[in-house]
Order: structure tokens, then C-alpha cells, then sequence
């Protein structure tokens, strides 16, 4: 696919390379409706990201069938919290090996034929629970296997699908694909686990599993019509140098670093799940565990829903500190709180700060790293936004179990806001950061512009 705008005859052109988010043809919607309604431009623009945005929340349906089921399934065939527990650690390694040589081959080879490759060997994984699902009697290693096996597809394909973005959206519209990808996901993420609850509860383990491999077809179905999306004639084959060269890159773009360590500090210090269940127990209200889980996806899809106002903004960096720094204190406040409805308040608080992060870091990475790198560098960013999480149970974990559920919670948001400040002191290139005069983001848009000229 070469970079130029795939655009619906008698659609209006894209933006020139001096017009931005605030002139170009989105902007000439009412303040109002841009602040409080999705900007559908990229939806309107691009074909391809239409097919990309519905093959992924149909299939992201179907992975929360099989999320919740796995667990469920390691539970009754071995009554070990441990052995639910170690399938997260059987999915880390693969995640962190595969996401950074997946970042190396989106540069090097056709993005396309990675999706489709990767979405394809998803859906077998999920035929093969089926299958186990559907035995006398089931085996537990099966799980396991395909819980690692996933994980490194998923690993191999998200910087395919990341660095994929840019070519298919205007540059100016960037911002905006980030907030309707992420509302594909937090749909996913409220309705997901309370549809693969009622399956696995009424239909069976073999019903979820079955469901799933069935999204994987119309997935795959969907990406067959995508455009091919050759690498770039000076990308770098894959190889630990080219992996370094990405790594480089980041390094000596100090905004785009400050986005990773920021937001793994913001995980690490403030990721509450693993305590959740506890919490529950604590403040007497069973009951609201499943609203709890709920809660963060509920104000992360509210900021979606309402994120027509994020392409107005420019100063991305600002607002992924700010945002961050919100994460945090809506968490300590969640730990602080005795009342299980200002808890659940707080918590989806939280996902909105955590969402309007999301979306600012997304449109300084889809706007300033050139194509030829990124591949390599969405490999990083999976790993600033996957392994923060991990290791952010952990620590709340292991917190809980030493000074007390609640201490686990509130000092955890409370580190994760001094932390953020202390790296924005540290970083203020991040703070600097303009889109409108970041001279990587308007080489990079210069280029697009004359492409598609």
C-alpha cells in the first residue's frame, strides 16, 4: 500500500500540510458537537480502517470469551488459585520476547499478511481449546500451552496493527482513530467479560470457545480485504541490531520516552485488579466485585464516547502528564473511600484519566515516528503498556499482603502521582511537546502531504 489518503470518491480531500485538527474539514462541525461526539473523520476517510476497526471488536468479543473462560477452566480441573495465577506468568515472557521481534518484522515485511497470519494462527489456538473443551476428559496443559502460544501471536501482530495506522488515516485524523480504536476497546472491555460470564455460565466452556473461533473467521475475513502493506524499501531486516536501532530511537526522542516510563510508572505503582476481590471483602459488598472490574473499562468508554474535544488539543505531552497524575489520585481516593458507590466513582474516574492518556500517547507516537521504525517502536510501546500491568498486580499483591488491602491501594495511587511529577520535572522536552511545531511531526506530515501529492 503506498501512504497516500485511501479516500471514497466525492469524499472531501484531506487537509494541506499547514491546515491542522482545528481547520481542516472535521473542524467544521459546532464546537459542541466536536467536544461532546467522536470524531467519525477517520471512519469516513478510510476504508481500510473501517475493515481493521470492525474486524478487531468483533474478534475482541470473542477474546474475552476465551479470557474468561481459560481461568475458569484451570479453576475446575485443579482447584489451585496458584494455577490460575501462573497463567499470567506462562503469557509474560512470550509477550515481551515476541513483542519486540514483532516490531522488527512489521518494519521489515507486509503488515497485512502479518495480521492476517497472526489472526489466523489465534483462531486455531482457540480450536484447539475447543477441541480440549470438548474431550471426556480435559487436559490442563493444553490451557497453558496456548495461554504462552497467544500471547506471542498477540505479541507478533499489535506492532503490525500499530504501525499500520498511520498508513491508512491521515495524518491529521490520527488523533482520532486513537479514540475510536479505543473505544472499540473499552467496548470490549464493559460488555466482553459479562457476555463470556452469561456463555460460560449457562452454555458451557465449549460454547465460549466455539463463539470464539467463530469471530476469528469473520476477523479473518475482514483483513482478507485490506490492502497490501509492504515494508518500506529502506526497512531494516529483523535482527537484534535493527531491534537496538528502534531502542536508539527512543532513547534520543526524550517526549516519546517520557510516554513509556510514564505510563509503566503509572501501572507499576497503581494497578489495583489483583486487590480488588479483597477490597470488596473489606468494605462488606461482595455484590460489587463485578462492578468494580467494570468500573475503569466504564470511564474509559465515556472518555471515548465524548472524545471529539481530544483532536482540538495540541499539547499532547501535557495531557498524558496530566492524565497520568489523575490516574493516580482517582485511585488513592478510590483506597481512601469507605463507601463502595464513591469507590466505584473513583475507579471509573480513573479509567477516563487513564483513557485520555491512552489516546495522547497514541497520536504522539502515530504523528512523529517515521514509517521505516514504526514497527520496532510499537514493539516498545507494548511492552510500556503490557508489562506495566503485570508487574503492577504484583506489587499490589505483595503490598496488600504486608501493610493491608486499603494502604495497598491508596499509598499505590499516591506513589504512582509523585512519581509522574518527578518524571515530568525530569523530562521537559514532554512537557514542551506541541504537534504543530514538534519537528518531527511536521517532517513526518510533510512527507505524507507530498506522497500523496
Amino acid at each position: 500500500m503506498t501512504r497516500r489518503d485511501r479516500r471514497h470518491p466525492g469524499s472531501p480531500a484531506p487537509p494541506t500540510a499547514t491546515e491542522d485538527a482545528t481547520t481542516g474539514p472535521s473542524a467544521r462541525r459546532s464546537p459542541k458537537s466536536r467536544s461532546l461526539l467522536p470524531d467519525l473523520a477517520p471512519w469516513h476517510a478510510s476504508a481500510d480502517f473501517r475493515r481493521l476497526w470492525l474486524s478487531g471488536l468483533i474478534s475482541n468479543f470473542g477474546t474475552f470469551l476465551t479470557f474468561v473462560a481459560v481461568p475458569v477452566q484451570v479453576k475446575d480441573l485443579t482447584g489451585s488459585a496458584a494455577a490460575v495465577g501462573a497463567i499470567g506468568a506462562v503469557e509474560l515472557v512470550p509477550l515481551i520476547v515476541f513483542g519486540l521481534y514483532g516490531g522488527a518484522l512489521a518494519d521489515a515485511h507486509d503488515k497485512r499478511k502479518l495480521i492476517l497470519s497472526t489472526e489466523a494462527g489465534q483462531g486455531l489456538l482457540s480450536a484447539v481449546l475447543l477441541v480440549n473443551a470438548l474431550l471426556p476428559r480435559p487436559a490442563v496443559w493444553p490451557l497453558y500451552l496456548v495461554a504462552a502460544l497467544a500471547s506471542a501471536l498477540g505479541a507478533l501482530q499489535r506492532p503490525a496493527l500499530d504501525s499500520l495506522i498511520p498508513r491508512i488515516v491521515a495524518h491529521e485524523h490520527l488523533p482520532a482513530a486513537a479514540s475510536l480504536n479505543s473505544l472499540r476497546w473499552t467496548v470490549g472491555g464493559v460488555a466482553g467479560p459479562a457476555l463470556a460470564g452469561v456463555v460460560v455460565a449457562f452454555a458451557g466452556l465449549g460454547a465460549a470457545y466455539g463463539a470464539d473461533v467463530l469471530t476469528f473467521v469473520v476477523s479473518v475475513v475482514l483483513c482478507l480485504r485490506l490492502a497490501a502493506s509492504p515494508a518500506a524499501h529502506e526497512a531494516a531486516k529483523p535482527s537484534l541490531r535493527s531491534i537496538a536501532q528502534g531502542a536508539r530511537y527512543a532513547w534520543n526522542r526524550k517526549e516519546l520516552l517520557g510516554t513509556y516510563v510514564i505510563d509503566l510508572a503509572a501501572m507499576f505503582f497503581a494497578m489495583p485488579l489483583a486487590v480488588l476481590p479483597f477490597l470488596a471483602d473489606e468494605l462488606r459488598a461482595e455484590w460489587s466485585l463485578g462492578l468494580m472490574y467494570a468500573a475503569v473499562p466504564a470511564g474509559s468508554l465515556l472518555v471515548s464516547l465524548t472524545g471529539g474535544w481530544t483532536s482540538r488539543i495540541h499539547r499532547h505531552g501535557r495531557m498524558v502528564v496530566l492524565a497520568a497524575a489523575g490516574w493516580g489520585l482517582a485511585i488513592a481516593a478510590a483506597g481512601l473511600v469507605r463507601n463502595v458507590w464513591l469507590v466505584l466513582l473513583f475507579l471509573a474516574l480513573a479509567g477516563g484519566f487513564d483513557m485520555v492518556s491512552g489516546i495522547f500517547r497514541g497520536a504522539m507516537w502515530n504523528q512523529t515516528i517515521p514509517d521505516e521504525l514504526r514497527g520496532r517502536l510499537a514493539g516498545i510501546e507494548l511492552l510500556s503498556y503490557s508489562v506495566g500491568p503485570q508487574l503492577g498486580q504484583v506489587r499490589a499483591g505483595g503490598m496488600a499482603a504486608w501493610r493491608g488491602v486499603r494502604m495497598s491501594v491508596w499509598s499505590g495511587g499516591l506513589l504512582c502521582t509523585g512519581a509522574v511529577a518527578l518524571l515530568a520535572l525530569c523530562l521537559p522536552g514532554l512537557m514542551r511537546y506541541d504537534v504543530r511545531t514538534n519537528e518531527h511531526a511536521l517532517r513526518l506530515r510533510a512527507g505524507r502531504t507530498g506522497t500523496a501529492g
